[in-house]
């Protein structure tokens, strides 16, 4: 069999990564906080995000409980796995897994950082450290929703570029992540008025849309002033820029989408 890791801190966008680099490196099956996922379907183990406290989830991820192990192997074994993308916060974890289940030496290693763009990083720790949720690779028919007292909500179907269904994604809030911050529409809404107001070539905005679950989204309709002596998409260009750093100063993010509509000039 032939072992991969793939490894970064925690919230990096592992978990929401997985499905795409095992299509891209051709491999079979997945080991996740301590789930088996093969063909983008959980195939055996428990999750460590069912845990109660994070020691406890730690154990699950890296399947110390040997009832556990043995479902996990015994899964491997069945469907005659070839190939397995190990995935942990370090290279010391992903060969603890790899350990556990005696599976030799891991083959190739691999980083979030090289796979993942700076942005998409900081959007993924958004999600985790300000909202506390979590991504598990699995469809959200398959996640156990008693286990969670708090928000558990279907993700992402991830495809190929060939348009593909490789698998979903489930957001989930653990029950051992007690830390999170909850931001109001009215603040987001307060920072994009501050910053179109001091605008001097708009007559008018109207805030269409603010979708604040998950990384924010935005929408907002244009009046320009008379007369328009510039050239418009480079303008909206830099309103978007400015948008985008404002909401990086205040919140520690950039916005997922800027869209930008004119409706006229006033």
């Amino acid at each position: 069999m032939k072992i991969y890791s793939l490894s970064g801190p925690s919230g990096t966008g592992k978990s929401t990564s997985a499905l795409q680099f095992a299509h891209d490196y051709e491999i079979e099956a997945i080991i996740d906080d301590g789930i088996l996922i093969i063909n983008g379907e959980k195939a055996a183990g428990t999750s460590a995000k069912f845990e109660k406290n994070t020691l406890k989830a730690v154990r699950r991820a890296i399947l110390d409980d040997d009832i556990h192990k043995a479902e996990v192997l015994d899964a491997i074994s069945a469907h005659n796995v070839k190939s397995l993308l190990l995935i942990g916060t370090s290279d010391k974890m992903t060969k603890r897994i790899a350990a556990r289940l005696q599976l030799g030496d891991i083959d190739e290693y691999h980083y979030v950082h090289n796979i993942r763009t700076e942005k998409e990083i900081r959007m993924a720790k958004y999600v985790r450290e300000i909202q506390g949720k979590h991504v598990m690779p699995v469809p959200y028919r398959q996640v156990e929703q008693n286990f969670f007292k708090r928000l558990i909500q279907r993700g992402k179907e991830i495809f190929s570029s060939s348009q593909v269904k490789l698998g979903e994604t489930t957001i989930v809030q653990p029950d051992f992540h007690q830390n999170s911050v909850y931001i109001s529409r009215t603040v987001f809404t307060d920072v994009l008025d501050h910053v179109l107001e001091k605008q001097d070539k708009l007559a008018k905005f109207e805030i269409a849309n603010i979708q604040t679950d998950g990384i924010p989204q935005i929408t907002i309709a244009l009046f320009l002033k008379p007369p328009v002596s510039y050239v418009v998409p480079e303008y909206l260009f830099e309103l978007q820029k400015e948008i985008s750093q404002e909401f990086s100063l205040h919140f520690g993010i950039e916005p997922e989408t800027i869209h930008v509509q004119i409706k006229g000039i006033k």
